[in-house]
């Protein structure tokens, strides 16, 4: 940092990597402290040319990810007879919300909500993914998503 009179203090950078899973790691070591990786998530916001940043105490911590900082890691299911009644995300940091079904979208090969009040699209990671599998039906080369309310068709979208 720059302390000379009359110079402009520079914010330190730090800059994090989201693995297809959603753990965080910087310098190639793995953040696990659930509290800062909760943090991390209810403060980031994402930048007008589409890189994530959380400002904490003036220093910037820059997040870069395949496509999405928020991954789904594990779910926290209710189901019935006919389909799922509701689902939790876990997401990083043991950061919990519920899941809108109505966000449901897949790009690809990939499942995708949205969170943080549908600021951030999150990602299914492999697990979350396999835990909502038995509620996921194939229909004419689209997905849908069985519910108790019937099924929900899982729209497409394009990657952003």
């Amino acid at each position: 940092m720059s302390t000379a009179p009359g110079s402009a203090i520079t914010a330190r950078e730090y800059h994090y990597r989201v693995d297809a899973e959603g753990r965080v790691s910087i310098d190639g070591s793995e953040v696990t402290d659930p509290g800062t990786l909760r943090f991390f998530l209810l403060a980031m916001r994402r930048q007008p040319d589409g890189r994530h940043l959380v400002v904490c105490q003036g220093e910037r911590n820059w997040f870069t990810a395949e496509d999405t900082p928020f991954v789904a890691q594990r779910l926290v299911l209710r189901g019935g007879g006919e389909g799922l009644e509701a689902a939790t995300l876990c997401l990083a940091g043991d950061l919990h919300e519920p899941l809108d079904v109505s966000t449901l979208e897949r790009i690809g090969e990939r499942l995708y909500c949205r969170v943080r009040g549908g600021a951030f699209r999150a990602r299914f990671g492999r697990q979350a993914l396999q835990q909502l599998a038995p509620y996921l039906e194939e229909t004419g080369g689209g997905l849908a998503l069985r519910t108790g309310a019937g099924r929900r068709a899982i729209p497409a979208a394009e990657a952003s």
